[in-house]
């Protein structure tokens, strides 16, 4: 009879042992398996790790292609209000190169047209 708790208690430490066994053994059966089947899932972590030893270097972020457009927008309204104040100048109806290339952006407007309005009208 004393031999049955030594042998019970060698039972429960056996059992215990082969679970942690079993275990250790999943844990490096996954581990082997995710680094073999799938290497590139690793490669963010061992680029990281890269990294940390090497000092940061600051990318400059890209322009905003919103801020981009409203400055476009900004220029625009600028340039449209120096031709329609170039329109309604009265001292631009007695200059006839002025009055010509109004006429020239009224009827074909484009980069040209416009600049030479700015150029020759008040």
């Amino acid at each position: 009879m004393a031999d049955r708790p030594l042998s019970l208690f060698k039972l429960i430490v056996g059992i215990a042992f082969g679970v942690w066994l079993g275990f250790i053994a999943i844990v490096l059966s996954t581990w082997l398996a995710s680094r073999y089947l799938f290497p590139q899932s690793l490669a963010p972590v061992a680029r990281a790790v890269e990294q940390l030893g090497k000092p940061a270097v600051v990318v400059p972020e890209p322009p905003n292609r919103m801020f981009e457009q409203y400055q476009q927008n900004l220029q625009k309204q600028e340039q449209q209000q120096t031709l329609d104040q170039a329109r309604n100048n009265a001292r631009n109806l007695s200059n006839p190169k002025c009055q010509f290339w109004l006429q020239q952006d009224q009827n074909a407007p484009n980069e040209k047209t416009r600049a030479n309005v700015l150029q020759f009208c008040d």
